[in-house]
């Protein structure tokens, strides 16, 4: 699951735009790994806790984390649907009216 994770949210963030494109990139690239490497566990090819799959699961791993770090310290970028959203919400400011 972490690898199919990896896969819908990395293309979801990589077609937004609204983070910095490096960052799913990276969850791009390592989803197939991990997949990969979940797959040869399961058919016997390595070991579950071999050196192989934790190097399988490091990008994934890293890409986690530098998103949340990155999502609490800076969060999303403005988006043209984001501001819209937010100027039909928000309550237009009372008008004087001249007596």
């Amino acid at each position: 699951m972490p690898g199919i994770n990896a896969l819908l949210l990395g293309s979801l963030m990589y077609r937004s735009r609204l983070v910095p494109r490096l960052l799913p990139v990276v969850g791009l690239i390592g989803a197939p790994l991990l997949v990969t490497a979940v797959f040869a566990i399961l058919f016997g090819g390595i070991g579950q806790y071999s050196s192989w799959a934790a190097l399988a699961a490091l990008p994934v791993a890293a890409w986690e984390f530098s998103l949340g770090v990155w999502l609490v310290v800076k969060g999303f970028r403005p988006s043209r649907i984001t501001t819209e959203m937010a100027a039909a919400t928000t309550p237009a400011a009372p008008q004087d009216v001249a007596v």
